[in-house]
């Protein structure tokens, strides 16, 4: 289920709501604050799995999970944004900030949860790639395929031995039938 806030005029409005970052997550599209639906076992997995092996393929990139990226009047939560690490916002002191970031990401993964509308994820990553994100994919777990955006190009309806593209510096070959592999149970 979608909770929706109405009533909110601006994205400077949103973020400054007290409860936008609590778990699911709020975004911020079409002048409204929708909270993301809960993504459950498989969602997790997939997250965590696609975190640890990107950030172990690259030292160019970072990739956070859950990370707030707010730009092109829209703040969205990504199930993974992935940075070039010359991009990562710092304080003061040196560390990342808190708050997020203020530009698209370098590549978007979005992990289809079974509550979620696959057009509103659809409707982010275009987002993403349109203020200049390189990559998008949208996992579908129950399909066992991903679909590939990238700007200038109509999207790709991968599966099985499909081999996913990564960006330029990324030493990864994966696919689509190994991510999905993830959430078998090992014995």
């Amino acid at each position: 289920m979608t909770t929706t806030v109405a009533k909110i005029i601006t994205i400077e409005e949103f973020l400054k709501l007290g409860f936008i970052d609590e778990s699911p997550a709020w975004e911020y599209i079409n002048s409204a604050a929708i909270q993301k639906p809960m993504g459950g076992g498989k969602h997790s997995l997939l997250q965590k799995r696609l975190v640890g092996v990107i950030d172990t393929a690259t030292s160019n990139y970072e990739a956070f999970p859950e990370l707030r990226c707010s730009f092109g009047n829209r703040s969205v939560v990504p199930d993974v944004a992935v940075i070039n690490t010359d991009q990562i916002p710092l304080d003061e002191s040196g560390d990342i900030v808190s708050s997020g970031i203020n530009f698209a990401p370098d590549w978007v993964i979005e992990i289809l949860s079974p509550a979620q509308s696959q057009t509103k994820v659809t409707g982010n990553i275009l987002h993403c790639i349109k203020h200049g994100t390189k990559l998008g994919w949208l996992l579908d777990p129950s399909e066992r395929s991903i679909l590939v955006y990238q700007p200038h190009n109509l999207p790709d309806l991968l599966t099985g031995t499909d081999k996913l593209p990564v960006l330029e510096g990324v030493n990864l070959i994966i696919t689509v039938e190994e991510v999905f592999h993830w959430l078998q149970r090992k014995k």
